[in-house]
């Protein structure tokens, strides 16, 4: 203060412009009598501590320096602002976004970012893909993504060469367009993995995780408020079944602990249900065993009712309800009533039945777009309306599953004789893992 006091306008009592400090994290104001940061945080109450500061004696107040390129950069759509060259941009269907990525960098860093997600989700833009992982004859993993708006497949990067043999991994979805695969065992080495690895519906493209706390293979799997949890499976070598359950939180990027099962076991099934995490498997005696986790307590208890114990594969919860197959390929359903602590059928026997054979057998319930979709091992899908069954189709009294991927229904029938003829070993490829993403 000094300085300003000594000089004619600190008589007059007028303070200078205060100069700039010119640093990536923060723009402080500071006295032109002051040369130190320490000095400028005393003048300055409570202003932010830089690091190695560049004092501009005589500098104004500048923009940042993204609307600085904003200046000179051509704009997103000649001709139009870029406020209004977004809009136009996020109305684009979802199966031209990876050539508009190709238009630009600009664009390619808009549609692969948080800002463009967020607007189509704010304006309900978003759509659903159906993404299935194969395993073939010989062991090799592939995977392909369903376009329910326009009913086709398309194209994805390959899967990353340490999962192209994998057993046993886990697969699950974060933030609705994270598509995770973790854990494992290599067939070749015959040791479980620890990597986690996801693909970005928003890039296209594989990225890397941390790895897990444990190795572990054929394990249970879920997400519950946007954190992954894994428990139980497999550990090479020690030949023992592994009782802890982890942790991931994509928001603090990092692995950590919870509570232990009370028995090891190795899942065959698992469901999100009531908050709550149940799995159903097989202990270290091979005895099927079931157990539910509480993340509000952290805590696993056993469990034994009618729920598990009519519980089968594939199953879903949706709508505050818990349903699963019926019969092989997922034409008829069931529904778990509380009150009866039962399974009840929930189609009735309505709905025409495909067949039992391995192709056409259902490998996974998913949400598709508010409905219920069976996807089979031979790539159909077919959607139910569970809240408004009556929108269905109906052809001579019988109600027939609305199928948006896969083969009509003399195909089916085709495809149905011929895997029966063939023997199940006549399957070219199976499901092993299926998930819904968003983007």
């Amino acid at each position: 203060m000094a300085a300003a006091e000594a000089s004619p306008a600190g008589r007059r009592g007028v303070r200078l412009q205060a100069p700039l400090v010119d640093s990536v994290s923060c723009y402080c104001r500071v006295d032109a009598g002051l040369k130190t940061v320490a000095g400028a945080r005393k003048f300055v109450p409570g202003a932010k501590l830089c690091t190695q500061p560049d004092i501009i004696p005589h500098g104004t107040k500048s923009r940042s320096s993204r609307r600085e390129r904003s200046r000179t950069q051509a704009p997103l759509i000649p001709g139009l602002p870029d406020d209004l060259a977004i809009s136009c941009l996020i109305r684009v269907p979802r199966s031209y976004h990876q050539n508009l990525r190709l238009v630009s960098r600009r664009w390619n860093r808009l549609l692969s970012g948080n800002y463009f997600f967020s607007l189509r989700k704010r304006f309900g833009m978003l759509e659903e893909w159906v993404y299935v992982i194969r395993r073939d004859r010989d062991g090799k993993i592939s995977w392909h993504a369903f376009d329910p708006i326009h009913q086709l497949w398309q194209p994805l990067p390959p899967v990353p060469s340490e999962y192209s043999e994998a057993l046993g991994f886990g697969c699950a979805v974060l933030s609705g367009c994270n598509l995770y695969l973790f854990g494992g065992k290599d067939p070749i080495k015959g040791s479980s993995l620890r990597r986690v690895i996801f693909y970005s519906a928003r890039t296209n493209k594989w990225h890397r995780a941390p790895d897990m706390q444990r190795k572990r293979h054929f394990f249970g799997a879920c997400v519950i408020n946007n954190c992954l949890y894994v428990a139980g499976g497999e550990c090479e070598g020690m030949q023992r079944i592994l009782k802890s359950t982890e942790i991931y939180d994509p928001n603090k990027n990092r692995w950590t602990t919870v509570a232990d099962m009370s028995t090891g076991m190795v899942p065959f099934i698992g469901v999100i249900h009531e908050e709550k995490w149940f799995l159903k498997g097989l202990d270290s005696h091979r005895q099927v065993v079931s157990e539910v986790y509480d993340p509000k307590t952290n805590s696993w208890s056993i469990v034994n009712d009618g729920m598990v114990n009519g519980w089968r594969n594939p199953s879903i919860a949706m709508n505050g309800k818990l349903y699963a197959s019926d019969c092989r390929d997922g034409c008829r359903l069931r529904v778990y009533d509380e009150a009866s602590d039962s399974w009840t059928k929930f189609t009735e026997g309505r709905f025409n039945h495909l067949g039992g054979s391995r192709a056409l057998e259902a490998a996974a319930f998913v949400s598709l777009n508010g409905k219920l979709g069976v996807v089979r091992n031979n790539m159909s899908i077919s959607l139910f309306d569970l809240v408004n069954p009556g929108n269905s189709i109906e052809t001579n009294s019988a109600i027939l599953w609305e199928n948006v991927a896969g083969k009509g229904q003399l195909k089916t029938f085709v495809a149905n004789l011929w895997s029966s003829i063939a023997g199940r070993s006549g399957l070219k490829s199976h499901i092993v893992q299926c998930q819904v993403l968003q983007a």
